[in-house]
């Protein structure tokens, strides 16, 4: 029984394609290649925040320590405004709150990273997430310490003065309402598990933040000739947003006027803490 023919070897043969690619492009371009080969297509823009506000809706909803620190966040910035601190003041305030979030998302991602793979028991896992928990307790003893340094002297010389401070910056509280309507927004879709942050559900964060801003505006303008006149073109301007979130079929005509309520009163409070 003879065998087939033998495949012949050609010494002129092309070269292989990692070779040619090699010579052609270089080491780098071929690794910078190879690297980014297999990764998925980006998504667009508006689902990557959609993506990144679902880590923190998660965060919020399943770890009671964040939960504590948003509601201390809350806190302090209404304390600050209250208190008429310095913008300088209220920078620190906001990097130390911020600091603390950031730390207890990292636990909580570090946390989850390790559980998905290991399921027993193993020394360095656990000096992982005691790091990672660790470093969330610096993160508190640091805002603890920022919070004692700005607010003790204001509450302890109870100046009268703050009050009066805080109704000539108009500006702090308008900003300080939009941001409680949004994380309020957020914390309710939280706790009913209904929708995305930037998609559906209850309440409707677009309708909440474009009324908020219509409170404000209107407040704000009273003094004017015109207030009138200016607190019905921002009406119209909040009406448009909560009619073409409905018309898109992203939210009910219920789960806007949810949105607009909480807007209204979140907006009205603030001015009335600070005595505007």
């Amino acid at each position: 029984m003879s065998e087939g023919p033998e495949t012949e070897v050609r010494d002129d043969a092309p070269p292989s394609a990692p070779a040619h690619e090699v010579r052609r492009r270089g080491i780098l371009g071929l690794l910078l290649r190879s690297g980014t080969k297999d990764l998925p297509e980006q998504g667009s823009l508006r689902w990557s925040f959609t993506w990144a506000f679902e880590g923190i809706v998660y965060v919020m909803r399943t770890q009671r320590n964040m939960r504590l620190h948003v509601a201390s966040a809350f806190l302090a910035v209404v304390a600050g405004l209250i208190l008429n601190v310095t913008r300088l003041e209220l920078l620190v305030v906001l990097a130390a709150i911020t600091f603390v979030i950031v730390a207890e998302m990292f636990n909580t991602a570090i946390e989850a990273a390790i559980d998905a793979v290991i399921t027993e028991f193993h020394p360095l896992v656990k000096i992982a997430k005691d790091v990672a928990a660790g470093a969330v307790l610096i993160a508190t003893f640091n805002a603890a310490a920022v919070a004692y340094l700005v607010f003790y002297e204001n509450i302890a010389e109870q100046r009268d003065g703050a009050i009066e401070g805080v109704r000539d910056t108009p500006t702090l509280l308008v900003l300080a309402a939009l941001i409680l309507t949004v994380l309020l927004a957020i914390a309710i879709k939280a706790a009913t598990g209904r929708g995305t942050p930037l998609r559906g559900g209850l309440p409707s964060g677009h309708a909440a933040a474009a009324v908020a801003a219509w409170a404000a505006i209107t407040i704000v303008a009273e003094p004017l000739r015109h207030a009138a006149l200016i607190s019905m073109l921002a009406f119209l301007m909040g009406l448009l947003v909560a009619q073409s979130r409905v018309e898109a079929g992203i939210h009910t005509p219920f789960e806007v006027v949810v949105g607009a309520v909480l807007g209204t009163l979140v907006t009205v409070l603030v001015f009335q803490l600070a005595g505007t």
